[in-house]
């Protein structure tokens, strides 16, 4: 695998040393109570086994596919919300900013400012978020060839911030249906920058249930050891209590009950990828 650089994100650097490391939690911020408890059973986990955990929920889903979806509680009450999260769980937190107007209340507040993958072209957005300082991940559009998110990079790049991140969440192949390409990793990492998959997105099926995406939670598993064998810095996933409740994207989200074990297996298997990188170097 191509060695990539070192992110700092909070008080935690990851990224350059062979470790995943894993973003995750609810799809969008419900009942605060629910997703604190989420996150505390995320830390156990990640502690557990030794990986950073940094905390993840939307305080707005702005690409709903209805108006009628549930979207959060919105910048101000959410960035309150993930605020108070950060604190008493001690680790970093990431969200999506939509717009160049939410990049600065957003990047007081969370420690990874995330791209949707819609967003991915938007060069004011990155260039906004690049001029933050704070680590940048930018999810690939399910329109882009993985090649095309180095002219991604260098619009923030080119602004001095090297704290960037690329996530794969899929390709669109026909309607309703997301594809992920394993060639997509090696060639991301190629650019130099720690690469991270999104797990559960990758199972999604866009629109698929008519007013919202529908998705397919059996094959997470599957495709999250895949990505560890083809070469990944940190795994992204949406995890819910009981995702037959989740507001949002719980066809496509884990149950914590099963994060454990797929974590287990990305990690044994990303051990013996780094081993096969090792062998090959001498």
């Amino acid at each position: 695998m191509e060695q990539v650089k070192s992110v700092t994100i909070g008080n935690q650097t990851v990224g350059g040393d062979g470790k995943l490391f894993v973003m995750a939690g609810p799809c969008v911020i419900e009942d605060p109570d629910r997703i604190l408890k989420i996150g505390q059973e995320m830390k156990r986990i990640c502690e557990k086994l030794g990986v950073t955990y940094i905390f993840k929920a939307s305080y707005d889903k702005a690409n709903r596919s209805s108006y009628k979806s549930f979207r959060g509680p919105g910048l101000v009450e959410g960035l309150k919300i993930l605020k108070e999260i950060k604190e008493e769980l001690q680790v970093p937190v990431i969200s999506d900013v939509h717009s160049v107007e939410q990049v600065e209340p957003a990047a007081e507040v969370l420690d990874v400012l995330q791209i949707p993958a819609f967003l991915c072209r938007q060069t004011d957005l990155l260039e906004a978020a690049a001029k933050t300082g704070k680590c940048v991940s930018v999810k690939k559009g399910q329109f882009m060839a993985p090649s095309d998110m180095k002219n991604v990079l260098e619009k923030m790049s080119h602004l001095g911030n090297e704290n960037l991140m690329l996530t794969e969440r899929g390709f669109s192949l026909g309607y309703h249906n997301l594809v992920v390409d394993m060639r997509s990793f090696p060639i991301m990492r190629s650019f130099g920058y720690p690469v991270v998959f999104d797990a559960t997105h990758s199972v999604q099926l866009p629109g698929g249930a008519g007013t919202s995406s529908s998705g397919q939670r059996q094959y997470i598993g599957n495709l999250a050891r895949a990505a560890a064998g083809a070469g990944i810095d940190g795994v992204f996933m949406e995890v819910h209590d009981n995702p037959a409740e989740a507001l949002c994207d719980g066809p496509n989200m884990l149950y914590v009950s099963q994060v454990e074990a797929v974590l287990r297996d990305m990690i044994a298997i990303n051990e013996i990828t780094q081993k096969s990188v090792s062998t090959a170097k001498e």
